[in-house]
């Protein structure tokens, strides 16, 4: 890929961004091994030389499709860490931000999801999420030392049931329906996370009635 990356153009009518979505599209569709270079290029109504013109390879293209998808949701955690406070507000923070990631890029998230190592690029895509995942249950632990969160759960279970949770949403989601993000994130955290959070005396009086 060239320094100017997605400013390069190519055939009119197909940037190397428009090219990334068709491809993600095709690779949800038929997977990521199905979906030939030839597969791409019908799609497209472009020779597969115009596009290697803005993609050196398959691969490239899954790289940064894949990347769309992990630089939103590692981004979402460093503004977390950016904001410092407490770690339960951090950490529904993050909750919040993932949820409109998946929304925002949910063909990339949902490629994301359906990788198993199969490839370099995929193997260094699982590596980064496995440290996303590593982040997380750092803050949930955090979350749970400062007494915010209930310790009688493990934090490892904890970070997987909450991202099981959000990422079952690729399986059913569809944009235009009758939640946007926001009400989609509020409902994650009020079936997810309240369940996990030590009442404080507020708390029990709103519980109390």
């Amino acid at each position: 890929m060239s320094e100017n990356g997605s400013l390069r153009r190519g055939r009119p009518g197909y940037d190397q961004q428009g090219i990334l979505e068709v491809a993600v599209a095709a690779f949800n569709q038929f997977g990521y091994d199905a979906t030939s270079m030839g597969v791409l290029a019908d799609r497209l109504g472009l020779s597969k030389s115009a596009i290697y013109h803005h993609f050196a390879s398959k691969d490239e293209i899954l790289e940064r499709a894949l990347d769309e998808a992990l630089s939103g949701l590692e981004g979402v955690l460093d503004e977390a860490d950016a904001a410092r406070g407490r770690a339960a507000d951090r950490l529904d923070q993050v909750l919040r931000g993932a949820v409109h990631v998946l929304v925002d890029k949910l063909p990339y998230v949902t490629l994301l999801l359906r990788v198993r190592g199969n490839t370099e690029v995929e193997r260094r895509a699982l590596e980064r999420r496995r440290a996303f995942d590593r982040r997380v249950m750092a803050l949930v632990t955090e979350a749970r030392d400062e007494g915010s969160l209930r310790s009688d759960i493990d934090p490892r279970i904890v970070e997987r049931l909450l991202f099981g949770m959000i990422n079952s949403i690729v399986e059913w989601y569809r944009p235009g329906g009758k939640e946007d993000a926001d009400r989609l994130a509020d409902d994650v955290i009020a079936v997810a996370l309240d369940g996990l959070r030590m009442p404080t005396s507020n708390r029990i009086e709103e519980l109390l009635g």
